[in-house]
């Protein structure tokens, strides 16, 4: 498969190493200091930044996550915004990848050819929506694709095979796959439930898999990028930015990622 965008380039130069992937949401806790943010992560060590666009009902995350969306709704943070502080982002750092991570409706609401266009012009290597269901993503798969835009997919625990190989078809850059059923933010995790299940994705996808949901520090981390490609760290992220000043957030969020950083490196 060709290399479509910087998601791809990513995982190719990282030769072995486990990629981290931190999640924020765009506009907590001010859209002034997400930028700031963003920033902080790369120099802990992540090597793609997934973005939350703030939305009114995020079904699929806990209480963590929606209180971020709920703080940059109030500042009024809509997708536009958010493509405005990627390109902000990308004048000092044009490498390291951005997925946008969200809901359908608002690009639905700009329509897929006009947020494909800004998204690519604003430096975003791709979109990962959670409602959005493979079996509903040829048109919006296709635009993204014709704009060098990775379609990421969730993958759940529930996921039958046949479906996985229907998400195969579509998917771009990595797939996402949700160590946990219910909510982000969820305590409890199976690292060997995690392996089988990594183990039958690999059957149908040969793209990198991604795990999130309920890893929370560097041992969860640690045992977690053993069996899969990439870790995907969000509500611990999102609990340390709403715990932060806005003058601390920054570091708290470096050193944060910088751990689980040391502890993927050291499995």
């Amino acid at each position: 498969m060709n290399p479509i965008n910087r998601i791809d380039t990513c995982f190719a130069a990282l030769a072995g190493r486990k990629a981290l992937i931190p999640f924020i949401t765009a506009g907590d806790p001010h859209p002034n200091l997400t930028v700031a943010l963003m920033h902080a992560l790369v120099a802990g060590g992540a090597d793609i930044i997934e973005l939350g666009v703030p939305f009114s009902d995020p079904m699929a995350d806990g209480p963590v996550i929606q209180r971020a969306s709920e703080r940059a709704l109030v500042h009024g943070v809509g997708l536009r915004d958010v493509l405005g502080l990627v390109a902000t982002f990308r004048q000092t750092n044009p490498t390291t990848p951005v997925v946008l991570m969200g809901y359908l409706n608002p690009v639905e609401a700009m329509g897929y050819t006009a947020f494909a266009q800004a998204a690519h012009a604003a430096g975003v290597d791709g979109l990962l929506t959670v409602d959005c269901p493979p079996e509903e993503a040829d048109a919006l798969s296709s635009t993204l694709l014709a704009h060098h835009l990775a379609p990421i997919f969730l993958i759940a625990p529930t996921t039958p095979p046949e479906r996985i190989a229907r998400i195969a078809q579509h998917a771009r850059g990595y797939v996402y796959y949700v160590s946990l059923k219910g909510v982000t933010g969820a305590a409890t995790l199976d690292v060997a439930d995690v392996a089988h299940h990594v183990a039958t994705i690999r059957q149908h996808i040969a793209l990198p898999i991604g795990v999130g949901f309920g890893i929370r520090d560097g041992q969860t981390a640690r045992q977690v990028g053993a069996v899969s490609d990439a870790v995907v760290i969000g509500s611990r992220l999102v609990q340390e930015i709403e715990a932060a000043t806005p003058d601390t957030a920054a570091a708290r969020l470096t050193a944060l990622v910088a751990d689980i950083r040391q502890a993927l490196d050291a499995a």
